[in-house]
């Protein structure tokens, strides 16, 4: 009798079904190593997955150029530890992650968490709570609000708040309902034709291919790194004022970084310009924040004919949080994560994931819709759109609970890769790549740089 397919093997069949893959693809990739990251739920499966989802597309596109379609392998251990921070300073250190007021906080009823990490997310945060921006100050009078009213009263003002909810309050939750009748990718394909991105080299099956890169932390920029680890050429874009200063290290990794003031005419005429000569376009900004700008998607289409337009957000496309702001740790909260590790682990507070999992798999689901949508449009002509939210994501990785966590040891001198990388802030070193496509190794020709650091040029 055959073996059960594991956690890592629905997930990845259930993801490449979504993304519009061919089933025999499915038969092409490996998944090796053992370990689990102590979690609730099957997060080393998941890494697995969605970096061996990625894998398998450019495994397909590079097939259009052979005499025989590549396999693909993906290495269990390494995808985990993707999924974490995969850059070693040599050295230098990285800035904290976090602003010092955000993090979870037990309110009158229940616990609540607060996403500071942006200026204006502070600014929203403190200003419904009234008081300073020091943590003892913060805690007193987060105690003296129902959760979900602190919740409502700081994304009324722009900011990002999420009370801790279980698993069962979710699927109740008129959101949560919402959630669970999206795709996990949500495909529209438009015949409105373009010109492709022209041969196809089988050892670099990206390279030729130019993105746009409109993403900020964590999962856009993550799928865009993925991108560039196959050839293609990311032009990333930021406002003027933006920086990601403890994570571009991590994130930059085969870009090129521009600014440009999308809200003034110069700016958004001359991104227009780099849309017009682009493949693809990546973003992360909330339903309807382009448009705003004047660069909705009849725009982009219009700038661009037969574009590759993959999208995220963080609370899905639907349901009555459709366009909230949110970020990985919010997710978690809400969708009951946060809430089923406390309980299972017997913690007296919220128990997160051990890596940002949303995030993570989310990026490199979008890479694998985006090089799925390159490969239809080659053979079509017909550009497209898939899009994608963290709160899918979390129910995808809901669906299966780990019983037992297996040993995952830290990480070692083995886990990385020879080289030292030249990045703008000192050396470091890399993890070794966590997928390989036969003929076709994981490589990116640039250090990871600062933002801003290039013009915005192709």
């Amino acid at each position: 009798m055959p073996d059960a397919p594991s956690p890592a093997s629905r997930f990845l069949a259930a993801a490449w079904r979504a993304l519009g893959g061919g089933e025999a693809w499915l038969g092409r990739i490996e998944i090796s190593g053992s370990g689990d990251l102590p979690s609730a739920f099957a997060v080393a499966d998941l890494a697995a997955a969605s970096i061996g989802a990625a894998a398998l597309a450019v495994a397909e596109r590079a097939a259009s150029a052979t005499s025989r379609p590549p396999n693909a392998v993906v290495d269990r251990r390494l995808a985990s530890l993707w999924f974490g921070f995969s850059l070693k300073p040599q050295g230098w250190t990285l800035p904290p992650v976090w602003d010092p007021i955000a993090g979870d906080y037990p309110a009158a009823d229940d616990w609540i968490r607060l996403h500071t990490n942006a200026a204006r997310h502070r600014a929203a945060a403190l200003a419904a709570l009234g008081c300073v921006g020091e943590r003892d100050a913060v805690a007193a009078a987060v105690r003296g609000w129902r959760a979900d009213a602190l919740e409502a009263a700081i994304v009324a003002r722009g900011g990002c708040a999420a009370v801790m909810r279980s698993l069962a309050a979710w699927a109740d939750h008129p959101h949560g309902r919402a959630v669970a009748a999206e795709p996990l990718v949500l495909f529209d394909k438009r015949e409105v034709f373009g010109p492709a991105s022209g041969p196809i080299d089988p050892t670099r099956p990206l390279a030729g291919v130019r993105v746009l890169d409109l993403t900020r932390i964590l999962a856009g920029p993550v799928a865009t790194r993925f991108l560039a680890a196959y050839g293609a050429d990311v032009l990333r874009i930021d406002p003027p004022d933006w920086d990601e200063p403890s994570v571009a290290p991590e994130v930059t990794l085969g870009k090129r970084c521009a600014r440009l003031d999308l809200a003034e005419p110069g700016g958004r005429e001359r991104f227009l310009a780099l849309l017009g000569q682009a493949d693809v376009i990546v973003h992360g900004y909330r339903p309807g924040a382009l448009d705003a700008l004047g660069l909705g998607e009849v725009e982009r289409r219009r700038a661009r004919p037969g574009l590759v337009d993959v999208s995220l957000d963080a609370y899905g496309w639907s349901g009555p949080w459709a366009g909230r702001r949110g970020f990985d740790s919010l997710v978690q909260m809400s969708a009951g994560i946060a809430e089923e590790g406390m309980r299972r682990f017997g913690k007296d507070k919220p128990t997160p994931l051990p890596v940002q999992a949303l995030d993570h798999a989310a990026g490199y689901l979008l890479a694998a819709a985006a090089v799925r949508g390159l490969s239809e449009r080659a053979a079509s002509g017909a550009g497209s759109s898939r899009r994608l939210s963290l709160a899918r994501v979390a129910a995808l990785l809901a669906s299966e609970r780990a019983e037992a966590n297996g040993a995952f040891a830290p990480a070692g001198e083995a886990d990385y890769a020879p080289e030292i990388e030249a990045t703008d802030w000192g050396p470091a070193r890399r993890f070794a790549p966590p997928a390989a496509v036969e003929g076709a190794p994981m490589r990116w020709a640039r250090p990871a740089g600062r933002l801003g650091a290039a013009p915005p040029v192709w």
